[in-house]
């Protein structure tokens, strides 16, 4: 016997008709000889119609009673979840977010998970009841206050539960039968995916794709949570193991607590940095469609690896832009002729090039989804003196380009700043770090 997390948004259960669907699915579920936990958002439109009421009585609603305005939306779904259920002829228990054990930090409209505590939820599952679950919210440990998680909260509350019930896996009811290679309003020919790592979709759902929130991903990649994104709406299969997409965590990236310390933090691995690139400017390019194209097709065609890419105003006249990327240095004197080469095809008119630089990056989880990190790490750079030229960040890295004689102050400041710093000094055999 398996124990599933299903979690279904606002369109699933917009209305009755919805909510019924989503009871025969999950009744079925059940019948098919796995344990149902379900995580339900609320109905449709539920917290917007909520919001604009808010709105109506006041400019300054206070942010405590915001939360628990909110919160009653996710109740409501639950119950009638549960209701629907039950007529199914399946037992279900529907639980407000404290009553599952969802502990948060006291950050109204946008707390974050620092324990989870299923204990309820577990006796349910073990009583051959379907637990149900409302998502967004939980409950601060301290002032005992209801909170809300803000944007992508329902889904982080499955991931949540998937990962202190130790689940076998956690799929995410959505309007869409996976995660596609586009958005397949946008692109109706884009192609379902059936496999994805957590590291691929992380990039995905810090781009903007809108079928996973970030924070889920990056939950269920610490703690070794298997999603799979389904429709609500078809694929009623439960057990089809090509129905849906998979995302698949790595076993390395799975992470241990240690006692007392909040579930949903940044996690800094390290620090990195790179004496190996160069940068490159190519000075009043004019700005116009294509342009850029030009310039990276020409870099190809002379096999270059181009990393940090900035565009930027021009410094040399108006309708014009300053385009400056790295690449190795051992590829930079082919990069050079070949930009000179198609000079007068691109129509730019100089090119800067300079290997006295150098790349510090830090790298870990949680770096988009996480206030302060940003601020710590550049803080740290300018407490060292350092000035950055470039800046490049993805979900798992900061990334900036500086002058290579301020490279080592600045890896050791973002160091310490970080609390990466040890009391034994590391033992190094050989090698120069070139």
């Amino acid at each position: 016997m398996s124990l599933i997390v299903q979690k279904y948004g606002g369109s699933s259960v917009a209305d009755a008709a919805g909510i019924r669907r989503v009871a025969r699915r999950v009744a079925a579920t059940q019948r098919a000889g796995h344990q149902v936990c379900v995580v339900v958002s609320a109905m449709g439109d539920t917290t917007d119609e909520l919001l604009d009421l808010a709105a109506e009585l006041t400019d300054d609603a206070p942010a405590r009673e915001m939360d628990i305005l909110l919160s009653a939306g996710e109740r409501i779904s639950m119950s009638l979840l549960a209701m629907a259920i039950d007529a199914e002829g399946v037992p279900a228990r529907s639980y407000t977010g404290s009553q599952a054990g969802m502990l948060t930090d006291d950050v109204y409209g946008k707390a974050r998970i620092v324990k989870v505590s299923p204990d309820r939820v577990r006796a349910a599952l073990e009583e051959g009841k379907i637990a149900i679950v409302a998502g967004f919210q939980g409950m601060n440990t301290e002032s005992k206050d209801i909170t809300t998680m803000g944007r992508g909260g329902s889904d982080t509350t499955a991931v949540a539960l998937a990962a202190a019930l130790n689940a076998d896996s956690c799929e995410i009811y959505t309007d869409v039968d996976g995660v596609y290679t586009a958005d397949p309003r946008v692109v109706p020919t884009a192609g379902k995916i059936d496999r994805i790592t957590s590291d691929e979709m992380l990039d995905m759902a810090a781009s903007g794709s809108k079928i996973l929130h970030l924070r889920s991903v990056e939950y269920a990649r610490r703690f070794g949570v298997t999603l799979r994104v389904r429709s609500s709406f078809s694929d009623p299969d439960q057990d089809d193991p090509n129905a849906g997409t998979w995302v698949i965590p790595d076993p390395a990236d799975t992470i241990t607590l240690k006692e007392g310390e909040p579930m949903e933090q940044p996690i800094v691995s390290g620090v990195a940095h790179d004496r190996s690139e160069a940068k490159v400017t190519v000075v009043g390019v004019p700005d116009v469609p294509g342009k850029a194209a030009q310039i990276f097709s020409v870099l190809a065609k002379a096999n270059a690896n181009v990393d940090m890419i900035v565009q930027n105003v021009s410094r040399v006249g108006a309708n014009q832009t300053d385009i400056s990327f790295t690449v190795p240095m051992v590829e930079g004197k082919g990069a050079l002729e070949a930009l000179r080469a198609g000079q007068d095809g691109i129509g730019f008119e100089d090119i800067v090039y300079n290997e006295a630089v150098g790349k510090l990056s830090l790298i870990g989880a949680g770096m988009r989804s996480n206030p302060g990190v940003s601020a710590a790490f550049f803080e740290a750079l300018h407490s060292a003196g350092v000035n950055v030229d470039m800046i490049s960040t993805s979900e798992i890295r900061i990334s900036v380009v500086t002058n290579q004689e301020q490279l080592d102050d600045g890896v050791r400041a973002v160091h310490t700043a970080f609390g990466l710093d040890t009391d034994v000094e590391a033992t190094v055999y050989g090698g120069t770090g070139r």
